[in-house]
């Protein structure tokens, strides 16, 4: 499981009928979507119908599923991490960021045993992590903080949702991990030492599509977008309705939803317009991430993007 991996939704991606014999109307935008509290938008979007038969949801298991539908061809697009995004082009294929979905404002978490009350304690101690995800990044720009190095303590590689039980085996000492998990860890005896409220801007969850698809069938873009807005639209202006309805589809507690909204901070139109900015937060993310990623390893070749925000897809207004 890589990074995101909240609400158990699943939603089946469908085909679309095909079109009259002689059309050129473009394929549908198959878009790669996995369960993560940020992307509740494009899922309450199709609930409501709001969603074009110009875009089509599918739905898997986690990022993984996404990334390899990018690079296999699959997928023209996908709800994407930053740093995910990072990877995927890394490897040769060039991707848009559309749309900020949301940013992490304390989903993201180091949890540690109550013994541990400084992060530099971190040392020789065996932490949860996935390395090959959001997680893997926090936690070097935790040790960073820290003055520690990657040698100073011993990453325990495992799937988030795989965190709660080696803590309860007592097989590790601290998890990196996301909502809900932490807020198992806690109620394990858990104690939050650092979040990404501690480092503000920082994990960006991001809609993107190829940079094909953006030229060749930008009204899907434009479609895929604009549900997006329109399913946070409800999500702020309905939150009760909202709330249970993902409860109810999940069969969790509606409180759970509520303190994962709170651990996320959702943009709206104007916020997404400064993000997305050649000046703004992501293309100045993407830069800084890329180098570290680079120099430690996590990927093997600068994807060497000029661009990666491209805010020409925003509504101009929501009806």
């Amino acid at each position: 499981m890589q990074r995101r991996d909240f609400l158990g939704l699943s939603i089946a991606a469908g085909l679309s009928a095909a079109g009259l014999p002689g059309c050129s109307k473009p394929e549908p935008l198959v878009f790669g979507i996995h369960p993560w509290i940020g992307y509740e938008p494009l899922y309450l979007a199709k609930d409501f119908g709001w969603l074009p038969e110009s875009v089509i949801l599918s739905s898997g298991a986690s990022s993984k599923d996404s990334m390899a539908g990018l690079l296999s061809g699959k997928l023209q697009g996908a709800a994407l991490t930053l740093d995910e995004t990072i990877r995927v082009w890394s490897k040769g294929k060039e991707l848009v960021a559309v749309a900020v979905a949301d940013v992490s404002a304390g989903a993201d978490a180091l949890i540690v045993r109550p013994s541990i009350t400084d992060l530099s304690e971190l040392r020789g101690k065996r932490i949860a992590v996935e390395t090959n995800g959001a997680s893997g990044i926090m936690l070097l720009k935790i040790l960073e903080l820290a003055g520690l190095a990657r040698s100073d303590m011993v990453p325990v590689d495992l799937p988030v949702n795989e965190h709660v039980g080696a803590w309860s085996r007592g097989e590790v000492d601290a998890s990196v991990s996301y909502e809900p998990i932490a807020t198992k860890l806690e109620r394990e005896g858990g104690v939050r030492l650092f979040d990404s409220s501690d480092m503000p801007e920082t994990i960006f969850d991001l809609l993107v599509v190829t940079r094909d698809t953006a030229e060749a069938n930008p009204a899907a873009v434009r479609d895929l977008v604009m549900a997006h807005f329109k399913g946070l639209r409800h999500l702020v202006r309905s939150m009760h309705d909202s709330v249970y309805r993902v409860a109810s589809h999940q069969g969790i507690r509606p409180e759970d939803v509520r303190s994962a909204l709170a651990t996320v901070m959702l943009p709206d139109l104007a916020a997404n317009q400064r993000y997305l900015s050649g000046a703004g937060r992501v293309e100045a993310m993407a830069r800084s991430l890329s180098e570290l990623m680079l120099r430690t390893g996590m990927i093997q070749k600068e994807p060497g993007f000029q661009r990666l925000c491209d805010p020409s897809f925003l509504p101009g207004s929501l009806p």
